[in-house]
């Protein structure tokens, strides 16, 4: 199966951002008509060309490389002799790396109920069922930062069910934090990883914004934001062990750029599928709406970026899950985490595919390849 089949459906008429290694480096490129345009001499980085070419700008014909399909690029799981031609990397270079969270009301229980059990999988069916009595509707109809949202965080304070996962969830603040360093996140096809001392966990299939160095939103993406429950369950300020992990952040296969046939009301009113399937025989299957969050895609992007805080390189910006997996795998109560060879995948009409394989992070391909090599290599290849 070729990578063609894990493009959005109309692909052909869309206009597709992201990286190629072709054998000497880490290549900008853009798809458009179905055909693959190296842009490496317009623009030496993804970064540079979003600020060289502001929205609705016709960027300049690359250097063509074919038909997609005629690439050969392949998942690392098909590609065990290491001899395909090309590789598809992550559609993000200098770009810094941000997440939104809690941004969904099924997500806010989940890390209230992280919270409430200390990390113990075991413990959280019974806190689940409670929570989601006390607060499931109220989450839902609230609009974070109103007057409706003071009220229920007295009540729920009155109530001793008051946690700090909710006020970011219904407060005026949203949770922006930084993922990972730039540079480190996995292409399509490509392991993810999560820490072999973690014993509860999942993915985060997410929406992830493309933003230029002014904070406009340019594009999307597929993302999954792997994520330790037992570590940020057990304390809050074990995020960035949760979170920041090698190979525990992936986006793909590219962006794509906002134009005539996609714009960011197609990111609000997407429908998000999630499919893990274990070498267990274990699957899950879930979906939900963007329309569903609880804070607007470009609101979450104005809290990321402003008169505080600017990226001039850009950033990714992770728009918050909107699922948690609860489903039991092993044993009845003990809910659902990641076995190494699980396949995840992220699927939605308008993006495409995003699917990659776990492994644990002492396993995956340790990162190398920093900020230094990346000026290194384009100043060797001439594009600096």
């Amino acid at each position: 199966m070729g990578v063609s089949e894990f493009l959005p459906e109309d692909w052909k008429d869309a206009t597709l951002l992201g990286r190629i290694d072709f054998g000497d480096g880490p290549t900008p490129v853009l798809v458009r008509g179905g055909r693959v345009e190296d842009v490496s001499k317009i623009a030496p980085t993804v970064a540079d060309l979003m600020n060289a070419f502001g929205p609705g700008a016709q960027i300049p014909r690359g250097e063509d490389k074919g038909p997609l399909e005629a690439l050969d690029i392949r998942p690392v799981w098909e590609d065990a002799d290491g001899q395909a031609a090309v590789k598809l990397l992550a559609p993000v270079d200098l770009q810094v790396l941000k997440a939104a969270g809690v941004t969904f009301a099924v997500s806010t229980l989940e890390r209230v109920i992280e919270e409430r059990a200390r990390g113990d999988a075991a413990a959280a069916l019974k806190i689940r069922e409670q929570l989601s009595a006390s607060m499931g509707g109220d989450l839902k109809s609230v609009n974070p930062g109103s007057e409706g949202a003071e009220r229920l965080k007295q009540t729920l304070i009155k109530d001793g069910l008051w946690s700090q996962y909710l006020e970011v969830a219904i407060g005026p603040d949203a949770e922006i934090f930084t993922k990972g360093p730039t540079l480190s996140s996995m292409g399509w096809g490509d392991h993810v990883g999560v820490r072999y001392d973690s014993h509860w966990n999942n993915p985060e299939p997410e929406v992830v914004l493309l933003c230029d160095g002014s904070g406009q939103i340019r594009g999307a993406s597929l993302g999954n934001d792997v994520n330790l429950r037992d570590f940020e369950g057990r304390s809050a300020l074990l995020l960035s062990k949760a979170k920041d992990n090698n190979a525990s952040c992936a986006i793909g296969p590219f962006f794509r750029l906002f134009d005539d046939t996609f714009a960011l009301d197609d990111v609000r009113s997407a429908e998000v599928e999630l499919k893990i399937t274990g070498r267990d025989n274990f699957v899950l299957d879930g979906h939900s709406n963007m329309s569903l969050i609880s804070r607007d895609p470009a609101v979450l992007a104005g809290q990321a970026f402003g008169k505080q805080h600017q990226y001039p390189d850009g950033f990714a910006l992770f728009l918050g899950t909107m699922f948690a997996p609860i489903q039991d795998r092993d044993a009845p109560g003990q809910g659902f985490t990641h076995k190494v060879g699980d396949r995840v995948r992220v699927s939605t009409p308008k993006l495409g595919v995003l699917e990659n394989e776990v492994t644990t992070c002492d396993k995956a391909q340790p990162w190398t390849f920093g900020i230094s090599a990346l000026i290194r290599n384009l100043a060797g290849r001439g594009l600096l």
